[in-house]
């Protein structure tokens, strides 16, 4: 298949798509249709109707007939402008409702991807997705293809008119017509690809600001502004250069047309004058051919236009339907089992796991249980395997091999909802949203009462700042609890994940990133959490694990020791007494 018939074929298939969100109002799209076949109609017949005038009124000196015709004239024009008003009035609304179908669509489905998916794609690219590429949307599908087939339509009454005046002034008006094809399959060849980089290149800058803007703090720490500066130039260089490419075709597109129409008109003047003053037309034909002449021009303008719109939103509709296409790839199983009596006891069975296909593996032969109400804690280097293990146990990813159970059942048996509900999370990196704390912990959930809040936060001693907060858990938090402490933030999202009242707790280095005095806090909230749940805790401070029913050591992938804090501090050589070595060596070194 040549690119140009891929091309087609493409474009065709993402019209077919597109057409699937507007299909709930395909009814109002056939009215709007009517009403604008009507006033292309209403808007063709004047000419006519000029002609009419001068013809057999003026040249006549027939007045109360020439009375009849400025009356048909202002109705149509009266006509014409009413159609034009519903007609966008409508146009618009079931635009607008489609955006709106597709945009939750879009949302809906970036919620349902996998986390490889987000470490694969940059956050600025995915909002370039749900904004401004739908955005470029909104003229397609809100009026775009109801023009089209109205100026297509225009173009056929103008014809229609004008050939059933004179046929000779007919082709020389559509002599030109040629040129004009020529000019604008070069313009549509030309104008695609520079929409498809223009809007590559936004995607580019979206992603820049969007990172940059959240690692402001480190870029200014480093006193590196002027060196990403350059950086930002460099993207927005490319905007600027391929946005300019689509100018100069425009720049070349457009007087190219009006030159075409100026053409067209003094062929009109120059035939059409002579065979008016040897009589072979009359006066009134010459002076509608002229109308129509304009008239005739500007559909094929709009089209002009009209496929500019189209070009942009084909473009964003490829990238949009690439990612409501992505394969999720956490599967589902079509006969789900359920827990019928939660009691929140874990297995991982020999469990093997890598991130990408022909890299080592990230988990090897890891094997160990949770019994229900034990508290298991994880800890070694960085990237031992630590945190992939939490991942898996969410089906955040799905194993290579082996199984990971949940009371009995294997987790690829259960649904996601059904896996996800028995657990409660705290991450190092506090996951907060705009709005209000009581928002933040229920997350909009309809059975969670501002009682159950309360007496959650009570129980995690976070009462004690949220009351002295303006308007306490109404208080609105800024983007990311920007206006609370690291600590503060933290205690909100243990009063979440005990709401919830999982059987299950997480928490990921749940420590790590707070002061020492916070931290006394936080593992007094961790104590009343855990009380009565099986508990799994990644943490880098053995301070915080050192009373764990039972301690995983990883290293590399495997587990390489097991056992309580006093076992494990016991064996010589191990890689946890070391560990506890470098974190306490003064009081190591003074026992």
């Amino acid at each position: 298949m040549s690119k140009d018939k891929h091309s087609k074929a493409v474009d065709r298939t993402l019209l077919r798509r597109l057409y699937f969100f507007i299909k709930p109002y395909r009814y109002w799209v056939l009215l709007a249709i009517v009403l604008t076949l009507s006033a292309s109609y209403l808007g063709t017949i004047r000419p006519k109707l000029t002609q009419l005038a001068v013809d057999d009124y003026i040249a006549k000196d027939d007045f109360g007939g020439l009375w009849w015709i400025i009356g048909l004239l202002s109705a149509a024009l009266v006509g014409e402008f009413i159609l034009l008003v519903f007609n966008t009035y409508i146009t618009r609304w079931f635009g607008q409702n489609s955006l709106y179908s597709l945009r939750n669509a879009v949302f809906k489905k970036i919620q349902s991807l996998n986390v490889q998916y987000f470490d694969k794609n940059p956050i600025g690219r995915l909002i370039t997705r749900t904004t401004s590429d739908i955005e470029a949307l909104s003229e397609l599908l809100s009026n775009g293809v109801v023009a089209i087939i109205g100026d297509m339509f225009r173009i056929i009454f103008i014809l229609y008119f004008m050939f059933s005046m004179s046929w000779e002034l007919s082709l020389v008006t559509i002599a030109v017509l040629p040129l004009l094809f020529y000019a604008t399959f070069w313009f549509k060849a030309k104008v695609r690809v520079s929409f498809l980089k223009v809007r590559d290149q936004i995607s580019k800058v979206n992603s820049f600001v969007q990172e940059h803007i959240n690692g402001m703090d480190v870029v200014q720490l480093f006193n590196r502004e002027e060196t990403q500066m350059e950086k930002f130039k460099k993207i927005n260089a490319g905007h600027r250069e391929a946005y300019v490419e689509t100018i100069f075709y425009f720049a070349i597109f457009w007087p190219f047309v009006e030159i075409t129409a100026s053409l067209a008109m003094a062929l009109i003047v120059w035939y059409g004058g002579g065979r008016a003053l040897m009589g072979g037309v009359s006066f009134g034909v010459l002076l509608a051919f002229i109308q129509y002449a304009r008239q005739f021009f500007q559909p094929i303008r709009g089209l002009s236009e009209k496929f500019n719109t189209l070009q942009s939103a084909l473009a964003s509709s490829e990238r949009i339907f690439n990612v409501l296409d992505t394969d999720t790839r956490v599967v589902q199983t079509s006969n789900p089992k359920s827990i019928e009596y939660p009691r929140g006891k874990i297995e991982f069975e020999n469990v093997w796991f890598k991130y990408n296909e022909g890299e080592d593996y990230v988990l090897k032969d890891v094997s160990f249980i949770a019994e229900p109400g034990e508290d298991i804690a994880i800890v070694g280097a960085t990237g031992a395997g630590k945190t992939t293990i939490i991942n898996l146990l969410f089906r955040f990813y799905d194993i290579d091999k082996g199984s990971i159970k949940l009371d009995g059942i294997d987790i690829r048996d259960l649904t996601l909802d059904e896996l996800r509900s028995h657990f409660g999370l705290v991450l190092q990196d506090n996951a907060l949203f705009s709005g209000s704390i009581l928002e933040n912990v229920t997350l909009g959930h309809p059975d969670i009462s501002r009682e159950e809040v309360i007496k959650a936060a009570h129980k995690v001693e976070a009462y004690r700042f949220i009351d002295k907060l303006p308007g306490g858990y109404d208080f609105v938090l800024k983007e990311r609890g920007a206006s609370l402490s690291m600590g503060q933030r933290q205690l909100i999202c243990f009063v979440r994940a005990l709401v919830y009242n999982p059987e299950i707790l997480i928490l990921d280095e749940a420590t790590s990133s707070v002061d020492s005095e916070t931290e006394a806090l936080v593992n007094e909230a961790s104590t009343v959490m855990m009380e009565g749940r099986t508990s799994i805790v990644v943490a880098h401070r053995l301070s915080t694990i050192q009373h764990a029913d039972t301690i995983l050591v990883m290293h590399k992938g495997e587990i390489r020791e097991s056992g309580t804090h006093h076992e494990l501090i016991l064996q010589d050589k191990g890689i946890y007494k070391k560990l506890y070595e470098l974190q306490y060596k003064d009081q190591v070194a003074a026992e």
